[in-house]
């Protein structure tokens, strides 16, 4: 535990063991004032209400102090600078540039990152409009309907959540698909019913060794040309890389090979040429609004006061939520089908990045790290694992997201899903007592002894910690915004625990086996310097094949 942080560690305990017992329902009754305007904080249309969450104004007031003890500024600084912040590797964290502008002065080894990225940015977001308009067409002059995405991890799931939230704005744009599990499974129905002369494939590695991603390639590849020639299906590959050697030998020319740099990480890198599946779904002017959303969240975070500061803020409850009450897990639930991937994008940027058990000195760590992240769409989610949230023996805090106008043209069924959005934070919140239970059954003319049974198994405890998150219109703007809102969560609780959270040394020692084991799964491979249980599963893996 560093020193400088102890003693406001040391006070969060004690403000736990005082609000431990202290229910939601008398934080609000006996509040001296309007409790949301004290927990609550907007910029713009963005609104953030942490009222039901279970901190009163010292809890807060510590959380601030903590986050000024750990020198979260002076880290959001060293960011925004260009220092080399990812230790491990000795690279800048600089995604924050991919959406910048010249203005703003980002540099990285002296140069501005302008003189990089614009005209990066520029070529692929003119590719996916000559794409999307016809400009550039396939070997025989026919306009691409299909893109196929092929990637994985962070060249996957920004693009994948991205694409699907902003559906709406696609206009005449190709359709946009998506290939990542190895499982050749995913590639064969992806390509069910597409045409390969008209599908348009894009392979995503920045290095262009990923081993799912090129053995996916490989196999789009061979079905191209089951329509095509082989020279005429080189014209439907482009490539999302900096390795220019191994793009050209898989047949895609410089022209159509966008690249981004080392100082983006991968789950970080939408707004990069990694972003080119979403330009090529909503073309680029929207794309640029897409980064529009990301810049003015950056602006706020750098440059808002701590206590007025909606990352910082929805990080020190992340912290409380971890750290002083204990909830290993967060569920991220989205009152909009248009985010109905935006947990599984929040879930890899947060484990990703601070699911680690050492600081960036290499000590080991004496405290909990990244919770467990998930959800699904409201109200879906109601249907099925809420049930837990409400009544289940773990206390599990949840993040609510809604978009106030919807994204459809049937009002009504917006009018429910905000009423449901609503009700279950209250419901969390205050819960329901046995005694009101107990009345309400006697109302309706349930007999006493029936009614007394039925009691412990309608009783909801409350006291159940939420946040919620508002925005008027759910727009490229909106969702680029609302990202950068969430990774700058992460930075901010990576510097409280101390850890670094632009590494991801633990995704690398599986690839590692996976190679090794690989050619052992022949059935005449020597498997004696396997352990048994591996060994042993690859002989019932093999029998089982017959």
């Amino acid at each position: 535990m560093s020193t400088k942080t102890q003693a406001h560690w040391q006070a969060l305990s004690a403000d736990w063991k005082r609000l431990q017992t202290v229910h939601l329902r008398d934080m609000f009754d006996h509040a001296s004032e309007n409790r949301f305007e004290t927990f609550s904080c907007s910029v713009d249309d963005l609104t953030m209400d942490f009222s039901c969450e279970r901190i009163d104004a010292d809890a807060l007031d510590n959380l601030l102090k903590l986050a000024v003890a750990a020198d979260v500024e002076g880290a959001r600084d060293a960011m925004y600078a260009g220092d080399a912040i990812n230790t491990t590797e000795r690279r800048e964290v600089l995604h924050v540039a991919l959406r910048g502008e010249r203005a703003d002065g980002y540099m990285v080894g002296g140069a501005p990152t302008a003189d990089l990225v614009d005209p990066e940015r520029d070529r692929f977001l003119q590719f996916a409009d000559d794409v999307r308009d016809g400009t550039y067409t396939n070997a025989q002059g026919a306009r691409f309907t299909d893109v196929i995405n092929i990637g994985i991890g962070g060249s996957d799931l920004g693009p994948v959540m991205a694409v699907r939230a902003l559906t709406d704005f696609r206009e005449s744009g190709p359709n946009v698909h998506f290939v990542s599990n190895i499982d050749g499974a995913h590639l064969t129905d992806v390509t069910q019913g597409l045409n390969p002369a008209t599908t348009l494939i894009l392979v995503a590695s920045k290095t262009f060794t990923t081993i799912e991603t090129i053995t996916n390639a490989k196999a789009a590849k061979a079905w191209l040309q089951t329509a095509l020639s082989a020279t005429d299906a080189d014209a439907n590959l482009a490539a999302l890389s900096t390795n220019m050697d191994a793009t050209a030998e898989f047949g895609v020319a410089a022209d159509r090979v966008f690249g981004f740099w080392d100082w983006v990480g991968g789950r970080y890198s939408v707004c990069s040429s990694i972003g080119l599946s979403v330009a090529l779904s909503v073309g680029s002017a929207n794309f640029r609004e897409f980064l529009s959303g990301f810049r003015a969240m950056d602006q706020h975070f750098k440059t808002a006061p701590l206590d007025q500061n909606l990352p910082v803020l929805l990080a020190l409850i992340g912290i409380w939520r971890r750290n002083v009450m204990d909830c290993p897990t967060v569920a991220l639930i989205p009152y909009n089908q248009r985010l109905e991937f935006f947990s599984d994008y929040v879930q890899q940027m947060d484990m990703e990045s601070n699911g680690k058990s050492v600081t960036k000195s290499g000590d080991t760590l004496t405290r909990a790290t990244a919770p467990t992240i998930w959800g699904t769409p409201g109200t879906n989610s109601q249907h099925s694992y809420f049930q837990m949230l409400h009544q289940g023996t773990d206390i599990i805090p949840a993040d609510f997201i809604l978009c106030a106008n919807p994204t459809s043209p049937l009002d009504y069924q917006h009018k429910l899903l905000t009423a449901n959005f609503l009700a279950q934070s209250q419901a969390l919140a205050f819960g329901k007592t046995s005694d009101e239970v107990r009345t309400e059954m006697l109302a309706k003319g349930v007999a006493a002894d029936e009614a007394e049974a039925l009691v412990p198994h309608r009783t909801f405890s409350g006291n159940r910690p939420s946040t919620s998150i508002v925005y008027a219109d759910h727009t490229p703007f909106s969702l680029g915004r609302l990202i950068a809102l969430y990774e700058h969560k992460v930075f901010v609780q990576g510097v409280i625990w101390g850890v670094n959270s632009f590494d991801q040394w633990g995704v690398e020692l599986g690839k590692v086996l996976a190679r090794r084991v690989e050619p052992m799964l022949d059935a005449d491979a020597d498997t004696s310097s396997l352990r048994a249980s591996t060994r042993g599963l690859i002989n019932a893996i093999n029998a089982l094949k017959g």
